[in-house]
């Protein structure tokens, strides 16, 4: 990895820490009893810090695109669904542009292909928020059209407008469409293009009889069956009461949210050395433990707190960190640990190392 390449990576990380603390803070001042230009403040805040998020993950999906290593998770996916979830991504957005929003599907319903369904999304997200940018008035169309041919399911989809917009084709401008409609959905645009191609797909645009131009895009999948369904999961019996162990307080407040979601209790310490104390205490079902700290690290209090006798010394403990690869978290395992969640934290993966941890599978939490 070249010097330029570690530096993007490290400040993308830090951004996304930073602005997932932001946000953990004003939904936390959003519970407050607060006056309505508080509120709005707040509201002002929160969109402020999504939309700092969503430039940022476009640049590094962008990145990776351009070098080729954007990465696809392909699972059973019913289409139907890809559209019901356009539908709750967008409708109130475009509301909020004065612009109707009219979601179709047009095919067997229970329709299933084996692809990315996040990816989906973020093909329609590029093209619908131009749309939305450049439509003043009148109306939004985005469809989706599955056929089924043999083992291959064949896409179309469709985003029609009615504004004045400028044209995606092979050798469109970024830069124009960024002056037209900002940063944001110049970015989602490209993103979107860019996933087309990488999978093997075509986008062309037709000029509508009227205003405005239809993006259309082609793309084949497997057909895929419907997954075994598995029981649904709960977290533990009763609430468990977390110490999180982190020495920057933006941090312990996003692992203090994230632990609210879940209804879990929560108390905090600043190092090891403090960590090592409170669990003495036994009060603890389970332990988040930031690794790099000052007077004593992660992996160090988690060893000692092995030492301890009896329960004490066996409290599940859950690694946080921002270098979560193989080699790294062997090591964090080796040590007592049980499992790693990686920074920036993202609730599902979070709730994945609790139950696993809680229930006594360590190797799941890993």
């Amino acid at each position: 990895m070249s010097l330029p390449e570690f530096f993007f990576e490290r400040v993308t990380d830090e951004v996304r820490l930073q602005m997932d603390g932001v946000l953990a803070l004003a939904q936390r001042l959003a519970r407050q009893p607060l006056g309505n230009d508080a509120q709005t403040c707040i509201a002002g805040i929160t969109e402020a810090a999504e939309t700092v998020r969503r430039v940022l993950e476009s640049s590094v999906e962008l990145k990776a695109a351009a070098s080729k290593d954007l990465t696809f998770n392909p699972q059973p996916t019913l289409l139907r669904d890809v559209m019901d979830q356009v539908q709750q991504r967008w409708e109130t957005r475009a509301a909020e542009n004065g612009v109707t929003l009219s979601v179709s599907y047009h095919g067997h319903p229970e329709v299933l292909a084996q692809l990315d369904c996040g990816r989906l999304l973020q093909v329609f997200d590029g093209f619908i928020a131009q749309a939305v940018a450049g439509t003043r008035r009148g109306g939004i169309e985005a469809s989706l059209k599955a056929v089924t041919d043999g083992e291959t399911v064949k896409l179309e989809g469709r985003v029609r407008d009615s504004g004045d917009r400028a044209s995606i084709e092979d050798k469109y401008d970024i830069r124009e469409i960024e002056a037209r409609f900002g940063l944001e959905t110049a970015l989602g645009v490209a993103l979107g293009h860019r996933i087309v191609t990488s999978l093997g797909g075509a986008i062309q645009v037709e000029p509508n009889a009227g205003a405005g131009e239809t993006v259309v895009f082609d793309l084949s999948a497997p057909a895929a069956e419907a997954p075994r369904e598995a029981p649904e999961e709960t977290l533990t019996s009763r609430a468990a009461h977390v110490l999180i162990v982190d020495d920057n307080a933006t941090n312990r407040m996003v692992a203090e949210t994230l632990c609210e979601m879940f209804d879990c209790t929560s108390e905090m310490a600043e190092d090891g050395a403090e960590a090592v104390e409170a669990a003495r205490t036994g009060r603890f079902d389970l332990i988040l433990m930031d690794i790099k700290m000052p007077r004593m690290d992660g992996v160090a209090a988690s060893k000692a707190i092995r030492a301890l006798p009896g329960r004490l010394g066996r409290v599940p403990i859950i690694a946080l960190t921002a270098n979560a690869d193989p080699e790294d978290a062997a090591g964090y395992l080796k040590a007592g640990m049980n499992g790693v969640v990686e920074k920036p934290m993202k609730p599902d993966n979070l709730l994945q190392a609790l139950q696993a941890a809680l229930g006594g599978d360590p190797a799941a939490a890993a």
